[in-house]
């Protein structure tokens, strides 16, 4: 049986000390709940949010992974160091870091082959059409192939292992949401494509997450339909309140 999961994605917000103003109040309301949480943080503030969540089920993920052991990669960061670190998730392949930062469904399957290679840390690997794909009807057709492209020659024993965001790139950070049935048309359409291209059991275990504009508001119906398992929530993970509210759905 699938638990949900619902992780928050900082973005590029907060600082150290923030960070951990956050953790202390969030600390106190996590309690008592079978939902899974994690928080993705800036690199800065990843080594004391993991000291901070220590020993409360808490999980920690860094927002982005270079595929190289080292090198000359000014401003990335390796695999070594996040595992030094003690992270449990690697969100990878986001839209902002395929638009803005010429991150490819080449590098998205490198970094995954990485990850599950050399450590026991869990990828969130984001998907999702833009306005004009979705407006066009083909954002099934974007996202096989990004299923297929980001995921070559993984094994089913490592896609099994899999979290997988379904962000449509319209509904992040601009207020607007797929409705709770496009949302879950498209989880389902993810799972099925799973299942194609390795086996029923494989798809079962994959855990499917929504992200793009989730709020306490709508967290309820987007939470209830049938093939979604999680959220990747972007501002409202910001403020414990709120996100303590999504994940109480």
């Amino acid at each position: 049986m699938r638990i949900p999961f619902i992780a928050g994605n900082w973005k590029m917000f907060k600082t150290k000390k923030e960070a951990l103003e956050f953790a202390e109040s969030f600390k106190a309301l996590y309690q008592g709940t079978d939902v899974k949480a994690a928080i993705c943080a800036p690199y800065t503030q990843l080594e004391c949010l993991v000291e901070a969540f220590q020993g409360t089920g808490i999980g920690v993920g860094a927002q982005n992974v270079h595929f190289a052991e080292e090198g000359a990669y000014t401003g990335e960061v390796s695999l070594a160091m996040l595992k030094e670190i003690g992270v449990d998730y690697c969100i990878i392949g986001h839209s902002e870091r395929r638009e803005y930062f010429g991150e490819t469904d080449e590098t998205v399957n490198l970094k995954l082959k990485k990850i599950f290679a050399e450590s026991e840390i869990t990828p969130i690997l984001c998907v999702g059409e833009n306005l004009e794909q979705r407006e066009a009807g083909s954002e099934q057709d974007v996202v096989r192939r990004q299923l297929e492209l980001d995921l070559a020659a993984l094994s089913a024993e490592q896609a099994a292992g899999l979290v997988i965001a379904y962000e449509p790139i319209w509904a992040i950070g601009t207020g607007k949401t797929a409705t709770p049935q496009q949302a879950g048309e498209m989880c389902a359409f993810i799972r099925e494509t799973i299942c194609q291209m390795y086996d029923e059991d494989t798809c079962d275990q994959v855990i499917i997450q929504y992200g793009g504009s989730v709020k306490p508001e709508n967290a309820t119906e987007i939470m209830n339909m049938e093939e979604i398992d999680g959220a990747l929530v972007g501002g409202a993970s910001l403020i414990p309140d709120k996100f303590m509210d999504i994940i109480n759905f």
